[in-house]
């Protein structure tokens, strides 16, 4: 064999190995569309878990749409995850406002050959597949040891929340059992801001403005710790009352480069909706092979639960976390 073709040969073998991959079929097909219901679209929280969400689906080359009210609406999320249902999606995310609503939805869903995967928040007595999100008990524990740290082990307590919706009840029993080992501290006032900032600023406003005594504000949802911001800078006695709040939307963070809010427990909702679209792919196409069908499998073949963790966020550090919102929505 000559010199010259010997170098054609190694060539020809070296392109096809480089090329083959490229030419392999996808096992993506055009009629794949995959649906995230979130619970309040308008929130910069679910606008985070939109861009993990939309940036999954470039990647596997899927269609993906972001549905649920714009505005809180257990009800209207309800309805939006039914006409997912409905449309005979690929898979959903969701989650869910209310664990019990979504129950039988869910169930029938899962029923139907169509999996449903719980982010954010849990419906655990469902059908659903696999949870992934924070461990909210932790991150409320996380918050009530902030907040004895800020007030020194001494202080009344009042927390904003949002009652009835598993994932902050959580957190609620975290910062609870937190706030409890301190003899010299106390939740006075929890107050059901319903995923409205205004609410918070108001209920807030009127404690301040009736003298009624507080130390410290705990907002264990991502408008409450906002509402609270303004409400005490509006009356002007922002500093003196510390806040610890959750999540890291942009009014959380700016109020913390202000020093009005002290800290703020931050979830990974971009996190969360990126490895719950690839665990749903994954279902559809059976990539897990412990049974030949998830949908007839005794047990679901993905993990129960994931959790995607927390950071802390507070004066030293506010600055890279809002660069990370300014890099995910130039994504969207």
């Amino acid at each position: 064999m000559s010199r010259h073709r010997a170098v054609d040969i190694c060539l020809a073998i070296l392109l096809t190995v480089v090329l083959c991959p490229s030419c392999q079929k996808s096992i993506h097909q055009e009629t794949e569309r995959y649906i995230f219901v979130a619970t309040n679209t308008s929130l910069p929280y679910w606008q985070e878990a939109k861009a993990g969400f939309t940036d999954a689906a470039k990647g596997l080359g899927v269609k993906a749409d972001f549905v649920g009210p714009s505005g809180y609406s257990p009800e209207e999320q309800l309805k939006a995850f039914q006409a997912a249902v409905d449309a005979k999606a690929t898979g959903i995310l969701v989650s869910p406002s209310q664990p019990a609503l979504f129950k039988d939805a869910i169930n029938a869903a899962v029923q139907e050959g169509i999996p449903v995967i719980c982010v954010d928040s849990d419906s655990p007595e469902s059908r659903r597949l696999l949870f992934i999100g924070t461990g909210n008990y932790r991150a409320g524990v996380e918050i009530g040891i902030r907040m004895a740290d800020i007030l020194r082990g001494r202080g009344l307590i009042a927390v904003t929340t949002i009652m009835g919706q598993l994932n902050i009840e959580e957190r609620l029993r975290g910062v609870r059992e937190a706030i409890g080992k301190y003899p010299g501290m106390k939740i006075t006032e929890v107050i059901d801001d319903r995923g409205d900032p205004r609410k918070a600023n108001d209920e807030i406003s009127s404690i301040v403005t009736r003298r009624e005594r507080i130390d410290g504000i705990i907002s264990l949802d991502a408008s409450g710790g906002p509402g609270a911001a303004e409400a005490l800078y509006r009356l002007g006695v922002s500093g003196k009352i510390p806040i610890v709040a959750m999540d890291k939307d942009p009014e959380t963070l700016d109020w913390i480069k202000r020093g009005v809010i002290k800290a703020t427990v931050a979830q990974k909702p971009y996190t969360m909706s990126f490895y719950g679209l690839k665990f749903l792919d994954d279902l559809h196409h059976n990539v897990v092979h412990q049974f030949k069908n998830w949908r007839t499998a005794p047990a679901s073949p993905l993990p129960a639960w994931v959790d995607t963790g927390t950071a802390v966020v507070d004066e030293d550090n506010v600055e890279d976390f809002l660069q990370a919102i300014v890099n995910y929505r130039a994504t969207l």
